[in-house]
């Protein structure tokens, strides 16, 4: 009897070679075949006759192969083959399909699938690109062979799974729909159940033998649309155990953490009156809300692990400095980390600007520093001189020791991985050596420093809890007073010289434009040279009597700097742009924004870009230049540009584009990889999983035993480390 861990080269039909090519679909064991789910289902219950087909329905057909051909336009090859059913035709066509030229013989029986349409020149029905699989190779006596293959077969008078091919289309959809149903013939009827009956229950789980045969072989009557939805029982069932293990991991790793031991800040009228003294604006709702919050776990003898999340000019920033007061007045030291020295430094001279006045120590520490100014920063910080230390991966090195670390701050998580900050969580002594060599304590004596990791990125909140599973968060969902929405506009680029126009207006009013172009990782090179044509352009022949400048990743880290500090002064007008600006440059002044190409860009890319501006008094554009088709995506793209500011729409519809996977541009680590679920279609079996998680891990008690606690935690275990592939986070 197979095993679910057994290796998939021991089911009879594979072996060696052919679990090398499932591997390439990350198929490795007999469960992880089971698990390669349909990706959908045709209705081959009743297969329908040509003669009574009509046009704009779905429609299984069985028919012979009477003949086939490849024609070829001037736009593209087009195959056509006729299939038959006695005396009645049907045309089946594929565009650019001059691969299917050997695939199809006369006499061969064919199962086809699509949505008939009427042939406008005979009045004949037609099907265009259909579904199609050979049910028999056979051409001797096909039509006996087929009757006899049939009569048992998996293919007709049921509903049918299809399954993506792999290798290359080798391993059809036929072979695993033979393959699989073999093992499922095979599996022992007693299969356990790895989820409490408490959770079971609540959920009205069938159990996993049931809803492995049934996801993949449904029975007659079962809902079509359910089934292609993924709704059916038998898809619950899978679908929430695969959440359910991993919330439960993530509630376990969160229990651990809060178990550790932190720091308990004193929140008193000293520190309440300390903040107030620093707030240039009325807070937000959002934002009022948001530091009661980080308050409240500050105050908390275990360690705070906290998403701050908010969109472009939310104000986080004003709120991360309120939290480093409430550690800097209780006498530890705060660090803030950047991912880059740009950001570093506006941060540097956003706090200096902040809280100068109520005399904090503050010091910027970057790899870019003078030696000797490095190394009186690292003193100054190791004697608990510094109070607030903002910088950027330079925090981590190993020369770098705090005296008494309260607070962690990182900004922008996306840029760093977990492991970063888990390193710098640990950059905690007590008291300076004057040696120079890194203290890192595992427990200091004061408690593990609390953490606050903020975020641009509007990221849809049920996508959140799985991402960042070791933080709870806060969200800063509305804009602070006196910032108007940025206007934003598409234009085609037949309409460029307008576009400048208007650009030669806002500048000649004393305001600063960006013009971005896109740098496409396939042909970096050749796009990097046409921004470089675009500065040349706007330069010499557009604006020649107007100061412009260019900024692109290749640039001398310090020629870098020293544009970006022109643009800042004002020394600049117009800067021409790849994506290197996207985050974390503050230009007030700046109020354009052309984007070139806009169509090519990512929407999540789009909106970043667009919060470059709109930070100051004057109205706002961000004007999206497209050239080109444009793809129904993009058009969704676009469309969705123009019509909000809002990050977390954008957002939502960034994610339901892309999938969770291309969510972050590159995979986030910490994100798993799942076999069935979809973190974009199943967000309320997401939040269901996470609730029971938390519930069975309050036991044991009357609803659930300590056995069957154990049972879970052991699948767990199992699960994360062979397929969830989550980071340990500290």
């Amino acid at each position: 009897m197979l095993e679910p861990a057994t290796s998939v080269q021991y089911v009879k039909g594979i072996g060696p070679r052919l679990a090398d090519v499932l591997a390439g679909k990350g198929i490795h064991t007999v469960d992880d075949l089971l698990h390669y789910l349909p990706f959908r289902y045709e209705d081959r219950l009743n297969p329908r006759s040509i003669a009574e087909l009509r046009p704009g329905e779905m429609a299984t057909i069985i028919a012979e192969v009477r003949n086939s051909g490849l024609f070829r336009t001037r736009r593209m090859p087009i195959f056509q083959m006729t299939a038959g059913q006695g005396r009645a035709r049907l045309k089946c066509i594929w565009f650019n399909a001059a691969y299917l030229q050997d695939k199809f013989k006369p006499g061969q029986v064919v199962a086809l699938y699509g949505k008939v349409d009427e042939d406008y020149r005979g009045g004949e029905v037609q099907i265009v690109q259909p579904q199609f699989e050979i049910l028999s190779d056979s051409t001797d006596n096909a039509s006996a062979v087929a009757e006899d293959r049939l009569a048992a077969s998996l293919e007709i008078g049921r509903i049918v799974p299809i399954y993506e091919a792999a290798g290359q289309g080798r391993l059809t959809s036929r072979w695993f729909r033979r393959i699989i149903h073999t093992l499922l013939e095979n599996l022992p009827p007693d299969l356990p159940d790895p989820i409490p009956p408490v959770v079971r229950g609540h959920l009205g789980l069938i159990p996993p033998r049931e809803a492995l045969w049934k996801v993949h072989w449904p029975e007659a009557g079962t809902s079509m649309e359910d089934l292609q939805s993924s709704r059916t029982p038998a898809h619950v069932r899978l679908i929430f155990e695969e959440l359910f293990f991993v919330e439960l991991g993530l509630e376990l790793k969160r229990r651990e953490q809060k178990a550790q031991t932190g720091i308990a800040f004193q929140l008193d009228e000293r520190a309440r009156s300390a903040i107030k003294k620093i707030l240039p604006f009325h807070p937000t709702a959002a934002q009022k809300r948001a530091l009661k919050e980080i308050a409240y776990d500050m105050q908390k003898p275990v360690p705070m692990r906290r998403l701050l999340q908010g969109d472009v000019g939310s104000g986080k920033t004003i709120v991360a400095f309120e939290a480093a007061i409430i550690a800097i007045e209780n006498d530890f030291q705060v660090a803030l980390m950047a991912p880059t020295e740009i950001l570093a430094q506006q941060h540097y001279f956003s706090a200096r600007r902040i809280l100068d006045a109520a005399g904090y120590r503050i010091v910027l520490l970057t790899g870019s520093l003078e030696d000797d100014s490095k190394r009186e920063t690292r003193r100054h910080i190791r004697q608990g001189n510094a109070q607030l230390v903002i910088g950027t991966h330079a925090l981590i090195e190993q020369q770098v020791e705090f005296a008494k670390l309260g607070l962690v701050i990182v900004d922008e998580q996306h840029r760093f991985g977990v492991l970063q900050r888990f390193k710098l969580m640990k950059k905690s002594g007590e008291g300076g050596t004057g040696t120079g060599s890194v203290r890192v304590q595992e427990s200091p004596a004061f408690g593990e420093p609390d953490v606050l990791v903020m975020t641009a990125t509007p990221i849809p909140r049920t996508l959140a809890l799985t991402l960042y599973g070791d933080l709870d968060i806060s969200v800063i969902d509305e804009m602070p007073p006196g910032r108007t929405p940025i206007v934003t506009r598409r234009v085609s680029d037949e309409h460029e010289s307008e576009v400048w126009d208007f650009v030669r207006k806002q500048v000649t009013a004393g305001q600063q434009t960006y013009v971005v172009y896109p740098v496409i990782e396939e042909n970096e090179e050749r796009e990097l040279k046409a921004a470089m044509r675009m500065y040349k352009e706007l330069s010499q022949r557009v604006f020649p009597d107007l100061r412009v400048g260019v900024l692109h990743g290749r640039m001398d880290p310090d020629l870098k700097e020293q544009v970006m500090r022109a643009f800042q002064k004002g020394e600049l007008q117009i800067l021409v742009s790849t994506t290197v600006i996207e985050v974390g440059v503050d230009v007030p002044n700046a109020n354009v924004m052309v984007i070139e190409h806009a169509e090519r860009f990512g929407l999540a890319q789009l909106h970043q870009l667009r919060g470059r501006i709109g930070r100051g008094a004057a109205k706002s554009y961000c004007i999206l230049m497209t050239g080109g088709k444009i793809s129904e995506d993009g058009e969704r793209r676009l469309d969705a540009m123009v019509r909000t500011n809002d990050g977390f729409q954008i957002a939502e519809l960034d994610l339901e584009l892309r999938g969770p996977g291309e969510f972050f541009g590159t995979r986030q680590a910490g994100l798993p990889s799942f076999r069935v679920a979809s973190l974009i279609r199943d967000r309320k079996l997401l939040e269901a999983a996470k609730r029971e998680a938390a519930a069975v891990l309050d036991g044991p008690n009357a609803d659930v035993s300590k056995e069957e606690i154990e049972r879970a935690l052991r699948h767990m275990r199992a699960r994360w480390q062979k397929s969830y592939g989550l980071v340990e986070v500290g």
